[in-house]
């Protein structure tokens, strides 16, 4: 399954305070690609938190993949900043949700590599240098390979609709997603999965994606 992923830092203060605390990132972040063999769909990083979308393509890769990647840039930025053993770096687990591979997964990248602009960081999308759209639009070849292909069809107009805002509804659901950990898909789809992985919980309290 595709999974969205999200972690923010303790107390949501700033990690990436330069442009080589996110080289450092990336550069682990690649490491944990090859090392676990994972399919990296997309990312970007924000000053205090950030976003990926892998494709695990075991049982139980997920779990390796985002433990070592959070345990080695922890241990790394701890060195960087000489503040080993003050302390965590992240406010806890990383959150995760299962995206349906439909139109909810194109709303899903549009979602993580519109995050810059959306924030005031950049005037296009694919101008934040620390983003998937970033490598895939400015990159190098070499740069851009650490990315998977997508399992949908990117849309020709992709990048049109990167820049445009997000629709509140959308932006919404994907929230709730983030909060609850509950899958984002319509709603067939979310009650397969839910009954396949076990996620009741994950419902409690919330609406159902609609049907797109």
């Amino acid at each position: 399954e595709v999974y969205h992923i999200l972690n923010r830092a303790n107390a949501r203060v700033q990690i990436f305070d330069n442009d080589k605390d996110y080289l450092d990132f990336e550069k682990i972040l690649q490491e944990a690609v090859e090392k676990f063999s994972m399919r990296l769909l997309a990312y970007c990083i924000m000053p205090n938190h950030w976003h990926l979308v892998v494709y695990p393509r075991q049982d139980g890769d997920l779990a390796k993949f985002m433990g070592w990647l959070s345990n080695t840039h922890t241990r790394r930025w701890h060195v960087t900043k000489n503040t080993t053993g003050q302390g965590h770096l992240y406010q806890g687990r990383y959150k995760s949700f299962i995206c349906q591979q439909d139109d909810h997964f194109i709303t899903l990248m549009l979602y993580v590599e519109r995050n810059a602009k959306k924030a005031g960081l950049c005037k296009l999308a694919q101008d934040w240098r620390w983003s998937s759209i970033w490598r895939r639009e400015n990159g190098s070849v070499e740069q851009a390979e650490i990315l998977a292909e997508w399992p949908v069809d990117m849309p020709k107009n992709y990048l049109m609709l990167v820049n445009e805002d997000q629709k509140a509804e959308e932006d919404k659901l994907i929230d709730t997603t983030i909060e609850k950990s509950n899958p984002y898909g319509n709603t067939d789809w979310v009650s397969r999965i839910v009954k396949k992985f076990g996620l009741e919980q994950t419902l409690r309290g919330v609406g159902r994606p609609k049907n797109k």
